[in-house]
């Protein structure tokens, strides 16, 4: 690993590009400055400078050490920030929504867990809107789901197509009511499908409701209906439904963090920061 010290030197000369300036800045002897500068070169094995009596200049291998040096140094500094700050600690009441569990919630429990041991991670995983009611009578913390339609509250994280989703060779006629496997009430992408085929003129049945993806997910592949999904989150053993089926679009749906403001801050900063470093963002 270089020096530090070293680093700080080379960047000052090759900002200022003079090893007097940088010498200035740095409030070092000039001859302090070179010295760091030649033992930076002879650790890399190359020269860095261009220089004689008139003039400084980088050279390639300087370029390339500018960016190098950077990453070096903030690198140091995040790891300082790191250890010095006091462990983060006590409990947040976090409710997932049941689509996101599968594909993003392990990640983010495992980041927590590695990075932040002494946090009790207390999950309520459920549908997106009884998430929000749950968030509104002060039961959760923080909220990762969907955002309902028209709502500018949460931080945004993704926005995404809603579609239909069925098995593999799933047949329906044009004029057939469209059989459903959906959520209960107050399930957004269920609030969506429905108003779709209102809005579409398209007639309706509900062939199975279940509370959990899994159970809507088994229905869906044994052929008894079809089922309104994030298109970024497609359970395996399912296709988008083929255009035969003549379904109207879905629009769109937002994926949001919804936190309280009175919650404290550094365990809503861990957790967000769990969240973000496991991908949140799908493919």
């Amino acid at each position: 690993m270089y020096d530090p010290v070293q680093l700080r030197s080379f960047l000052a000369v090759a900002q200022a590009l003079s090893f007097t300036r940088a010498a200035d800045r740095l409030d070092l002897r000039q001859s302090t400055v070179s010295q760091h500068v030649r033992r930076l070169e002879a650790a890399v094995g190359r020269p860095l400078f261009a220089r004689d009596t008139h003039s400084v200049a980088l050279t390639v291998d300087g370029e390339a050490m500018v960016t190098f040096a950077r990453d070096i140094l903030a690198a140091g500094d995040r790891a300082r920030r790191h250890f010095a700050a006091a462990p983060v600690r006590g409990r947040v009441r976090l409710g997932v929504s049941d689509d996101l569990v599968a594909t993003h919630l392990p990640p983010v429990l495992r980041d927590l867990r590695h990075r932040h041991p002494l946090v009790e991670l207390a999950v309520t995983v459920d549908l997106s809107g009884t998430l929000h009611d749950r968030f509104d009578a002060r039961d959760l913390d923080m909220v990762f789901a969907k955002r309902p339609p028209g709502e500018s509250r949460g931080e945004p994280l993704w926005r995404d197509r809603l579609v239909w989703l069925a098995a593999p060779g799933h047949r329906l006629a044009p004029d057939e009511p469209v059989p459903l496997v959906t959520y209960p009430p107050p399930s957004i992408s269920r609030g969506q499908a429905l108003g779709t085929l209102a809005a579409a003129g398209r007639a309706w049945q509900i062939t199975c409701t279940s509370t959990s993806l899994g159970g809507l997910v088994a229905a869906a592949q044994a052929g008894i209906g079809v089922l309104a999904h994030s298109a970024a989150l497609i359970p395996p053993g399912l296709v988008p439904a083929p255009a035969g089926h003549r379904l109207p679009p879905l629009g769109e749906v937002e994926f949001i963090l919804l936190h309280r403001e009175a919650a404290p801050s550094d365990l809503l900063a861990a957790l967000t920061d769990a969240i973000l470093a496991a991908g949140t963002r799908p493919d």
